[in-house]
């Protein structure tokens, strides 16, 4: 799936403000280590916990990157009982939204009276929510037969699945 993970400099739904600078420098950490070493995943629903429970896995993060000021995730749903039921609601066509989840402080600035984040956030991860903080953060399926590729080992493992595949009805 694929989608608006989170916006810089806009008010969200709890109020809060996601600085651009302090969001562009954690998602470059974030895909530095997390995504980098293939451990950037997520849970099923949004838990006040600040470690990420390994049986309520549901996702991992692929990749992340920036169009303007909203911050694009892609994402591959596993194959765990929390991600089976994700790829059961989204099969079934329901609006499946995403939540980050980070600690440090807020402080109220500015004439909105909106909660800044400030330069002590450290983002842990993002979650599946049915109602995401951030406006329009619904992630969308992406094509069937459509995966984004991870690292050049595993798209050489694709090229030699697929030539087995073509050669085997001729083995027949």
């Amino acid at each position: 799936v694929k989608g608006i993970v989170q916006r810089a400099d806009a008010v969200n739904q709890n109020g809060r403000i996601y600085p651009h600078d302090i969001l562009v420098n954690e998602a470059k950490k974030y895909i530095g280590t997390y995504i980098k070493e293939r451990r950037a995943m997520g849970e099923l629903d949004h838990p006040d916990s600040s470690v990420i429970n390994l049986k309520n896995v549901s996702h991992n993060i692929l990749d992340l990157y920036w169009e303007s000021k909203n911050l694009i995730g892609v994402i591959e749903i596993l194959g765990t009982p929390q991600g089976n039921i994700l790829k059961e609601l989204f099969k079934a066509g329901i609006s499946l939204g995403i939540s980050s989840r980070g600690l440090g402080s807020i402080k109220k600035e500015g004439t909105n009276d909106a909660d800044y984040v400030q330069e002590d956030f450290e983002l842990i991860c993002w979650d599946f929510v049915s109602n995401p903080s951030t406006q329009g953060a619904f992630m969308k399926p992406l094509k069937e037969g459509v995966r984004p590729q991870i690292n050049k080992q595993d798209e050489k493992w694709e090229r030699v699945s697929r030539i087995i595949t073509e050669l085997l009805p001729e083995l027949k």
